[in-house]
Formats: C-alpha cells, structure tokens, sequence
C-alpha cells in the first residue's frame, strides 16, 4: 500500500482554484487504484486489507492527516449524496464508490475486471 503525504490536488466541471472537487479527481486520476480513508476508520481498514489481499497496491491518502482534509471528505460526501465519506475508491481514475459498492462489485465478480482494466492486477 502507498501512502500519500504530498499535498491535495472527468466528472466535475473546472470550478475554482483549490477547489476540493478538483483535488479528488487530479488524485483519482493519478494512480490504477485510490482510496479516500481516514486513519483510524475500520471500514477504510477492512477496504484497504481487500486490495492487498488480492495482490493490488493501492494509493492511500488518508483525510485525517492533510490540513485540507475535512474539506475533501465534504466534497467526497456530496459527490456521494450524502453518505459515509470514507472509504472512497476510484479505479482507472473512475469513481467506483463506498465499501458498499466495492464489496457488491467484488462479490458480483466486476471489481478483477475494473482493476485488470486500470493495469492494478495481471492475473
């Protein structure tokens, strides 16, 4: 797992600078795999153990610990209508969603395809 600590950085329109929208998805897009956690969040934990545990190393930026992270985990909230912020994931730069969505995705079978697609799994 890669833990970000750098600072903040298509499905929004361009909106103005700093804006926390614009940050979430310069990040998403970044990397095969993104999760939004906080650190001390046991679903973010138990998200964060699946990708590991099937061989995929995702990029972690961990709201809690970046000055601007409270703004980025109400911008996550709005861009999911409201519910729990963290976990978010993106994969290929497209948002996937919560643990809720993740977990259906996984066991419907969609989530190896989505990450074989990103390049985040060979196999």
């Amino acid at each position: 797992m890669q833990y970000q600590t750098e600072s903040w950085g298509s499905y929004f329109a361009r909106r103005g600078v700093g804006d926390p929208l614009d940050r979430i998805e310069r990040l998403a897009s970044e990397n095969a795999v993104v999760i939004f956690s906080v650190s001390g969040c046991c679903m973010c934990h138990a998200i964060k153990r699946l990708f590991c545990g099937m061989g995929v190393n995702p990029t972690v930026y961990e709201l809690d610990e970046d000055p601007r992270g409270k703004d980025m985990e109400k911008a996550l909230m709005r861009l999911l209508g409201g519910s729990a912020a963290v976990p978010v994931v993106f994969i290929g730069g497209k948002l996937v969603g919560a643990m809720d969505r993740v977990m259906a995705s996984h066991i419907n079978g969609t989530l190896v395809p989505l990450l074989k697609e990103a390049g985040a799994l060979w196999l």
